[in-house]
């Protein structure tokens, strides 16, 4: 076996591992790590009454970021506006909790398995879903399955066009023509099929086509700026970090540090976000996920282009014909 074969069979050897190593750490430690942190929830009722669940909560350190409210009705207008995932309001009955499992069926069970924890001994809780799942997909499985296959769409459209080598123009109306019918696709699957989405079908629609354009833009935008390891780091981004760190199958504030901020700085845990405002709140919350999705999908487009017109340039520098040295002048005789 030559030299160079060698080398190129212990680095397969030594890269697998260290992929998979990246791998089983972006996916198993967030998932192993799922706990309350900073989650946003709320009180609602009387200073005096509140108190002493107040200190109760505050006794998870770190945990819970309680917002305060007069009423009921300005609780409930906090869930629905995504401000808090669920709120606690005191009653001369008894304490009473807000939940919106549509926002995230694990946090609506973590709160009701808290709240119980922290109520008076023989006091009974009632629970009110102010924002329920839908019925097609209560447990919210269906809605967190439905990144993955985004994910991967963005990163086969941006590998595709990088492959077949499309340049400037071409490539981005690619980019986009993709991402417009995956978006019509998932929607069509998600919505009309299985129930798990119930917002407007084209805003929806959007929603997922921005996603799969935002992945696929950068891994192509990438690649034509640094060539082929601009497909590695593009993936790397968006499946090895952007999936696991979404936060879609339970909250960004369910993981651990910085995995949950990070992954609303990337294309998958911005979509997610989006979707879930638009589907389930009327767009309520959806504005930074869509400035961050729009964010990353200019800037892969500009970043395709300029690569593709860099690249131009030094073909026709390369393929321009040498110049003919001018002739010697004959020696005088």
């Amino acid at each position: 076996m030559s030299a160079t074969a060698t080398r190129k069979t212990l680095a397969v050897m030594v890269l697998i591992p260290v992929v998979v190593a990246l791998a089983l750490w972006a996916f198993a430690w967030p998932a192993a790590r799922i706990a309350p942190r900073d989650l946003p929830i709320g009180l609602a009722g009387p200073a005096t009454a509140t108190a002493p669940l107040e200190q109760r909560l505050a006794e998870h350190d770190g945990a819970f970021e309680v917002h305060r409210y007069d009423s009921e009705a300005a609780a409930r207008t906090a869930i629905e506006d995504r401000v808090v995932y669920g709120a606690v309001v005191v009653t001369p009955q008894g304490p009473e909790l807000l939940t919106a499992s549509a926002a995230s069926p694990v946090v609506a069970g973590l709160l009701r398995e808290a709240v119980t924890a922290q109520a008076p001994a023989g006091s009974r809780i009632t629970v009110t879903d102010v924002v329920p799942a839908p019925a097609g997909d209560p447990r919210g499985s269906a809605f967190g399955a439905s990144l993955f296959p985004l994910v991967l769409a963005g990163a086969a459209s941006g590998i595709v066009v990088t492959v077949l080598q499309l340049r400037r123009g071409q490539a981005a109306l690619a980019l986009i023509g993709a991402a417009t019918l995956a978006g019509i696709v998932g929607v069509s699957l998600g919505h009309s099929w299985l129930g798990a989405l119930t917002g407007d079908w084209w805003a929806e629609a959007g929603i997922l086509g921005l996603t799969v354009l935002a992945i696929g833009a950068t891994i192509a935008g990438l690649a034509a700026l640094v060539g082929k390891p601009g497909i590695g780091v593009g993936a790397l981004l968006m499946v090895l970090l952007g999936n696991p760190f979404s936060g879609v199958a339970s909250a960004p504030e369910l993981l651990p540090a910085p995995a949950g901020a990070l992954g609303q700085w990337l294309p998958p845990g911005a979509g997610g976000t989006a979707l879930r405002s638009v589907s389930f709140f009327d767009g309520a919350g959806a504005g930074p996920a869509l400035l961050v999705l729009g964010i990353w999908a200019a800037a892969g487009l500009t970043a395709l282009l300029l690569g593709g017109r860099r690249n131009r340039t030094a073909g026709a520098a390369a393929s321009a014909p040498a110049p003919v040295p001018a002739p010697s002048p004959a020696p005088v005789g």
